[in-house]
């Protein structure tokens, strides 16, 4: 069954120009990106995306963070697609993720960790509606 799961590369990932790299590992896992947009974070939408982490004495460095630069908003379609793209990803400490991951091959640490991607079918239709709103569950690339 093709699910949708939603990722980001964050702005380290922008800034080191990795997108092509990031997409090209998605379509060969048989992730198909189905709508995507290069977009600057306003504070707003970071801080909703990140509110279940707002007790967190690292909240604004992150806020900070991921309004530093622009991000690369993407839908991906296929089989397990949240399973799929959270193996393919790697644990979120590029420390602890293994080569062969996108985090293991390009993260630098857990500040700058490269890619987000939704952990539950609910929270990629969540996340989606809060990056595209109607525009990323209509739009096919």
């Amino acid at each position: 069954m093709n699910e949708r799961a939603f990722i980001i590369i964050k702005p380290d990932g922008v800034r080191r120009g990795l997108i092509g790299e990031i997409v090209n590992r998605f379509e060969k896992k048989g992730l198909r990106p189905v709508y995507a947009e290069l977009k600057e974070l306003s504070g707003e939408t970071a801080r909703s995306h990140y509110g279940h982490l707002k007790e967190q004495v690292f909240f604004d460095e992150l806020i900070a963070y991921m309004t530093s630069g622009p991000v690369f908003a993407m839908i991906v379609e296929g089989r397990s697609a949240v399973a799929n793209a959270r193996s393919l990803i790697g644990p979120t400490n590029p420390v602890k993720a293994p080569p062969g991951t996108i985090r293991g091959d390009y993260g630098s640490d857990i500040d700058e960790n490269v890619i987000h991607s939704s952990d539950s079918l609910d929270h990629a239709s969540r996340e989606i509606q809060l990056f595209f709103g109607r525009t990323g569950l209509l739009h096919k690339l």
